[in-house]
């Protein structure tokens, strides 16, 4: 094993899903006010978009997808806003902060495997774009630089829980599944790289299990129990 899969949301950055949600759909929906963009409507597209990202083929990356949805139900118009919605992530989506809550043991879990040598891959789901998941992960006390491989809506043509999503990753950093760990805090989303023969941790500190799947198959724990974990791990430098 020399490859280490995380999720972010939940797991790198312990948070608050449903205040993350409302905290970042009010403040895009605030963003785009004063362009005659109604409310309800452009949380709907988001909505919408998401749906359209989650249910991809793999025939276009998601922000192809997304962006296709929004056309449809907005106008191609909206393309002309694309610009406004990336200055929503460089500056007020950073109030979003607010509803995580930044981990010490989750950056030293990412400082001690650098220490040791294993690739890093942050394997967060593919709906927001690089903009949006470099803040979220300065947010968890790290950096992109700290990871090989980061999934965005641009590099990305599948989302979890699809498996497609996976190999799509190990494709692109030309792994095998037995050479790698997903360590994930969502049962159904991240567990299910297990199924590619991928070892798997489950992080129990924001555990989602939406569907209460039977958990104990899976080696598990708080990121303090993680971090246990890789400190017992070999050097592979």
């Amino acid at each position: 094993m020399n490859t280490f899969l995380f999720d972010l949301d939940g797991t790198l950055l312990p948070m608050d899903q449903d205040y993350f949600v409302d905290l970042y759909f009010k403040g895009i929906a605030a963003k785009l006010l004063p362009y005659g963009i109604d409310s309800k409507i452009l949380i709907k597209t988001v909505w919408e978009g998401t749906k359209a990202m989650i249910a991809n083929d793999g025939t276009m990356n998601n922000s192809q997808r997304f962006w296709n949805t929004a056309s449809d139900i907005l106008g191609k118009n909206i393309l002309d806003y694309e610009p406004v919605f990336y200055d929503y992530y460089k500056n007020e989506f950073q109030e979003v902060k607010k509803a995580s809550r930044p981990s010490g043991f989750a950056k030293e879990c990412i400082k001690k495997l650098k220490s040791k040598g294993y690739r890093l891959v942050l394997a967060t789901n593919p709906l927001f774009p690089q903009i949006a998941t470099h803040s979220r992960i300065r947010w968890a006390g790290l950096e992109p630089e700290d990871f090989d491989w980061i999934t965005t809506y641009e590099n990305s043509s599948y989302c979890k829980p699809n498996i497609k999503y996976y190999k799509e990753i190990l494709q692109n950093i030309g792994a095998n599944p037995k050479q790698c760990i997903m360590i994930g805090n969502d049962v159904s989303e991240d567990m299910v790289a297990s199924s590619l023969g991928m070892n798997t941790f489950l992080v129990t500190d924001c555990l989602i299990n939406s569907e209460g799947e039977d958990i104990s198959q899976y080696e598990k724990g708080s990121l303090k129990d993680l971090l246990e974990y890789i400190k017992e791990l070999p050097g592979i430098n």
